[in-house]
This record gives structure tokens, C-alpha cells and sequence, in this order.
């Protein structure tokens, strides 16, 4: 084979590693690029992505527990609690100890400790918990250094083809590199979270993976992976990751302090643009996001959005769905104007929507606890925050289902969490203290009313 200057080798490894713009991007010309090695970038990187041990207790639901006549043969011997373990990756994101990973990899953890690359081990706090973006923010507990970290790449900018390297460490082997391209950008509904819009990836992801890093070819951060699609369980060349956009949101709501990510918030419900209401509307083509609802003296309200304009974008970039437009506003920061475009009866329009955040008032949690069909639910106020969080019509009257206990009366009937209650034996349920209420009163027969999924739902219970 044919050997290429070293002056030469050198300026195509720069070409590489050093970071080229979208104009700079090139096809390998010879066999001899083909032969340039990642690994500047993987040394540079490798040391900010950890692994993330968490640790969680559960109820042993051993049926032989609850029998007298099998307990005896056992001494007492079968713990009523049994300790899981699971397995994930993370990344650095700030030098003082902050590690972002997956809220899967650590939802009911009682503990969680974090391995370097180095293998020294630190316990570890949780410091927030995302469920909606799948984020989760770490502190290394006692940290008197300054860790190695990863800097966020703009993940808007990443292109399908884009060369990416994902690193974790799956099924526990150790840390391990994979690189493949960006396969897409924008993929909607694949698993955990509620924000639909992910960059799929064919480098090779698995069991394990989940929190660790999707890096670009300069090393810096582009998303952090989260879910697989596989019929075998192992990697199938169909990986997602969470863009580093969103990533860099959550990060500075635990940096800043806060409990919980503090996002803006439009306030209108938005749903798909058919072929069939693009039609209607006399839309060249079916996308966008058509406003169903504009919830009273919010954002949207505000700016003047009507139930039956389509929003078509968001400062300048192009929504195609209601993914994309959530995507994109929820990752705008707080104070100041988004500049939403619409089409309103065939016009074309721009409206400023001001990018605040939920206003939110006492969720007022109850967990019933009375005999009744209700028993072990757990319910709350349906403010805007709550209302938003789990997907429900803020405008709604009633009070929602938060959560629902395993093998609880309330699971058994069939109640789920996000169910809003309306009524219980013709009696009108406004807050949770009327659902305890009522449930206390106890009966033999209970007619309930509740919404699921914007259907209006009447039951019979007996007993």
C-alpha cells in the first residue's frame, strides 16, 4: 500500500481530530485516511465517563411469606426485603463532581456509588431526578479535586452521517469505545421521557451504555445515551441518545441549585397534523403542530394563540410535530421572547411567546388509605405544573391519580396513575381532601367518574 507523506498524514489527522465545519466535511479520498485512529480523541475524553452503580430495596413478594404453614419450615429464613442492583454509565459535566447519567439507571436507587476510569470508587448524591427528560444529576460525595470533564457540543448542529464514538460500560466489562455515524436526528417515539427527540446512532450500544457518552469527532459532548432498539437484547446497530441541548438544560438546574428542571412553558395543548386536517387546513403538506387548546392567561394566551393555527416553527428553525416543538422550546432558556411562526385561515404569521416557567400551587398529595376502591392511590391537585408534567388537560376539573401502590386495592381495580378522578357516588371530587373524604364514608357500592386519555369514563364498583 502505498505511504503518504507524514506532513501530509498529519494535516488529515487534524482534519479529523481538530473539528471541521459543515463546508469541510469530506469523503476518505485514499486508503491511508481510513487508517487514521480515533484515538486522541478517546485519551482526551475516556477519563470524564464513569460508571454508576445504584443500589435499591424491594419487598420480596415470596407468596410462601404470607402462609404460616410454609414460614415454619423456613426459621424465618426468607428476608422480607431483597436488595437490587443496577448497572450504568455517566459523564463528568462539571468539575466540581456533577455526573449526568439516565433517571432509569437510578429512579428508586438508595444508594449510588460512582467508579472513575481509574477504578477509584465514590459514594455518590442524587442531586435531581428528571423522569420526563430521562436526566438525571449526580455529586460525587467528599470530592477535593477537580475532575476531568466533557465539554457540550451544540447537538442542533449535528448532520446525518456525522462520525460519533459512544462510551460506557456495557453488560459491566469495563469502559469500552464503539464509533459509528449519526444514522438520524429528531426520532420520536422510542421509550423513557416525555421529549420525543433523539439522535440515533449505529455505533454499538448495549445493557450498560444507558448514561454514558455519545461524543462528536472533537470530543465534546453530543448526547448521552439512553435506549436501544434490539429483539435480542444486545446491540443491533439502532441506538439513541439524548441531545446534548437538552443534556445542558438539566445540568444547569442542578447547578443553579433547583430541585427540578425549571422549563418554559407554552401553555396550549398541541397534537399531530394529519393528512386529513392538513387537508382541511389547506396545507401544502401534513406537519407542524396544530393548537388544540390555549389554556387561560398563559404564554400562549398571551401572544395571542387560537385554537386551529398550526405552528410551523420556532426562532427561525422548522417544527415538523409537536415533538419537534416541544424539543425546541423546552430547551430556550428562561426571560426574554421565542419567535413562534404559524399559519393561521392560510396566513402566514410570527407571534413572541414569553419563555416563562409553570407557575405551580400546592399539589396538596393524599394518599387514601380508607377501605374503598381507592386504597392506595396517592392523588394531588392538577395545577398547570402537574397538568403539564403528566401529559393532562390543565383546563380538566378534578383531582389526578400520582400514584398508584403495587398490589394495592386501587392497582387491582385497574386506576393508573394520570387518571383525574371528576366524581365518586355523584359527589363532585375538587381537591384531594374530598376524595379521602369520601372514601372514608365507606359503602358497599361506588359509582366513579374519572378522565383517561381525554375520555370521560363512568364505573360501577361493588363491594
Amino acid at each position: 500500500m502505498p505511504r503518504i507523506p507524514a506532513a501530509t498524514a498529519a494535516i488529515l489527522l487534524a482534519a479529523l481530530v481538530g473539528g471541521a465545519s459543515a463546508q469541510d466535511r469530506q469523503v476518505p479520498a485514499t486508503p491511508a485516511q481510513l487508517q487514521l485512529s480515533f484515538a486522541p480523541v478517546v485519551k482526551r475524553v475516556a477519563a470524564a465517563v464513569v460508571n454508576v452503580y445504584a443500589t435499591h430495596v424491594v419487598e420480596n413478594n415470596n407468596p410462601f411469606l404470607a402462609d404460616p404453614f410454609f414460614r415454619q419450615f423456613f426459621g424465618g429464613g426468607i428476608p422480607r426485603e431483597q436488595v437490587e442492583r443496577s448497572l450504568g454509565s455517566g459523564v463528568v459535566v462539571d468539575p466540581a463532581g456533577l455526573v449526568v447519567t439516565n433517571y432509569h439507571v437510578i429512579a428508586d436507587a438508595s444508594e449510588v456509588k460512582v467508579a472513575l476510569a481509574d477504578k477509584r470508587e465514590f459514594d455518590a448524591d442524587i442531586v435531581l431526578k428528571d423522569q420526563r427528560s430521562d436526566l438525571a444529576v449526580l455529586r460525587i460525595k467528599g470530592a477535593k479535586e477537580r475532575f476531568p470533564t466533557l465539554e457540550f457540543a451544540n447537538s442542533d448542529e449535528l448532520q446525518v452521517g456525522d462520525i460519533v464514538l459512544a462510551i460506557g460500560d456495557p453488560f459491566g466489562v469495563g469502559q469500552t469505545v464503539t464509533h459509528g455515524i449519526v444514522s438520524a436526528v429528531a426520532r420520536s417515539q422510542i421509550g423513557n421521557g416525555d421529549y420525543q427527540f433523539f439522535i440515533q446512532t449505529d455505533a454499538a450500544i448495549n445493557p450498560g451504555n444507558s448514561g454514558g457518552a455519545l461524543v462528536d469527532i472533537n470530543g465534546r459532548l453530543a448526547g448521552i445515551n439512553s435506549e436501544i432498539y434490539s429483539r435480542s437484547g444486545g446491540s443491533e446497530g439502532i441506538g439513541f441518545a439524548i441531545p446534548a441541548n437538552m443534556v445542558r438544560v438539566v445540568v444547569a438546574s442542578a447547578q443553579g441549585g433547583g430541585g427540578a428542571v425549571q422549563r418554559p412553558w407554552l401553555g396550549a395543548k398541541l397534537q399531530q397534523v394529519t393528512p386529513d386536517i392538513a387537508d382541511s387546513l389547506g396545507l401544502a403538506r401534513p406537519s407542524g403542530a396544530l393548537v388544540a387548546s390555549v389554556v387561560p392567561d398563559g404564554p400562549a394566551a398571551h401572544a395571542g394563540l387560537k385554537t386551529g393555527d398550526v405552528v410551523v416553527s420556532v426562532d427561525g428553525t422548522a417544527i415538523d410535530d409537536p415533538n419537534a416543538f416541544d424539543y425546541r422550546f423546552a430547551t430556550k432558556p428562561l426571560g426574554g421572547t421565542a419567535q413562534v411562526g404559524l399559519i393561521r385561515q392560510g396566513k402566514q404569521m410570527v407571534v413572541p411567546v414569553a419563555l416563562q416557567s409553570l407557575p405551580d400551587t400546592p399539589r396538596q398529595e393524599v394518599a387514601i388509605k380508607a377501605r374503598s376502591p381507592f386504597l392506595g392511590a396517592t392523588v394531588a391537585n392538577l395545577s398547570p405544573a402537574l397538568a403539564d408534567e403528566l401529559q393532562l388537560d390543565s383546563q380538566a376539573e378534578g383531582v389526578v391519580i400520582t400514584n398508584v401502590t403495587d398490589g394495592s386495592t386501587a392497582q387491582s381495580i385497574g386506576f393508573q396513575k394520570g387518571d383525574i378522578v371528576v366524581t365518586v357516588n355523584d359527589q363532585k371530587i375538587d381537591m384531594p381532601a374530598d376524595l379521602e373524604r369520601v372514601a372514608g364514608t365507606g359503602g358497599r357500592q361506588w359509582r366513579v367518574t374519572i378522565i383517561r386519555g381525554g375520555q370521560q369514563i363512568s364505573v360501577m364498583f361493588s363491594g
